[in-house]
């Protein structure tokens, strides 16, 4: 399975971006996540979500970003607003096949086999 990013851009801060990562392949019951990193930081959790939807976001995001899937299109999006600098990083999806449809996706980003490049976030104050 391979993962394409896209979606990353410079935008000032308050301002609203979104991030899309489409899979070239179909991963059953997989939970499909968010990371970002910044510079001269480590991969820290965004957001997850699972087979049938039920979504996970850090604490910095909540009410700010939404995470969403489509199944049928292998594809998971990022909606970003209120936008603020420490939001700044690249961002990766990844993704990890699961036993189940229910499965609590993990925040650890070693537990993910799948990643995709990277799409760098800029946000300007």
């Amino acid at each position: 399975v391979q993962l394409q990013a896209s979606g990353g851009g410079l935008v000032q801060a308050g301002g609203s971006l979104s991030l899309a990562c489409a899979a070239s392949g179909t991963l059953t019951k997989s939970i499909m996540a968010w990371f970002r990193q910044a510079p001269g930081k480590e991969r820290e959790f965004v957001a997850a979500i699972n087979w049938i939807g039920l979504t996970y976001m850090t604490d910095s995001v909540k009410g700010r970003f939404t995470i969403s899937r489509d199944n049928a299109k292998n594809t998971v999006s990022l909606q970003m607003n209120s936008l603020n600098p420490e939001d700044t990083a690249v961002y990766y999806c990844a993704a990890k096949s699961s036993a189940s449809m229910r499965t609590v996706p993990s925040r650890d980003y070693r537990d993910y086999r799948f990643w995709g490049q990277g799409t760098l976030v800029t946000v300007s104050s």
